[in-house]
Order: structure tokens, then C-alpha cells, then sequence
């Protein structure tokens, strides 16, 4: 009787073990799926609204440069001295931006995969 009661509690804790691991592992692929989820939606979104800047960066770049042009005169100095700017300030984060870029867009998208209020 004793050793029935023991191979019946073994079998009950092989059982618990196994239903521990199985929901265990559910969570934590569920738990990556959310965060990679989270980083996917943070990268969309970074992605369209850098479109979206870059399309009215071009816009303004050409109203600047149409209104440098009929200020001086010179129907294509406008477009000269705005592209001139804009390879300067390439120029410039090509040889300074590295490491402050990346900590930003680090910084960015760690705390919209890891900050997370719900948990």
C-alpha cells in the first residue's frame, strides 16, 4: 500500500514538473513575442515618422532655396548654398555623430521594449 501511495506521489510530482515547465515556457515565449512586438511597432513607427520628417525637410529645403535664389538673384545659388549646408552638416555628424546616435536610438528603443507599466 505505502509503495503504491509513493509511486502514485512520484507520478503526480513527475506530472506537476511537467505541466510547471510547459506553462513556464509558454510565458516566456509569450513574453519575447510582446517585446518583439514592442521594438517591431517602435521601429514602424520610427520608420514612418523619419519618412515623413525627410519628405518636409525636402520641402522646406526647396523653399529656402527658391527664396535664397530670388533674394540674391542668381536663379541656382539658392540651391548651391542649401546643398552646401546640408554637406557640411554631413559631414560634420559622418565625424562626430557616431556614438551619440546610437546611444539615442539605443536609448529609445530600450525603453520602449523594456519599460513596460502593464507588467
Amino acid at each position: 500500500m505505502a509503495f503504491e501511495k509513493l509511486s502514485n506521489n512520484v507520478d503526480d510530482l513527475n506530472h506537476n514538473i511537467q505541466a510547471f515547465l510547459h506553462s513556464n515556457a509558454e510565458y516566456y515565449k509569450l513574453k519575447a513575442f510582446k517585446q518583439g512586438m514592442k521594438g517591431a511597432t517602435s521601429l514602424v513607427r520610427f520608420l514612418i515618422m523619419g519618412f515623413l520628417l525627410s519628405i518636409a525637410g525636402i520641402m522646406l529645403s526647396f523653399a529656402i532655396a527658391i527664396i535664397i535664389s530670388q533674394s540674391i538673384g542668381v536663379p541656382s545659388s539658392g540651391y548651391f548654398i542649401v546643398g552646401g549646408f546640408y554637406l557640411i552638416v554631413g559631414v560634420l555628424i559622418y565625424i562626430f555623430g557616431k556614438e551619440p546616435i546610437e546611444k539615442l536610438i539605443l536609448q529609445k528603443f530600450s525603453k520602449a521594449v523594456f519599460n513596460d507599466k502593464n507588467d
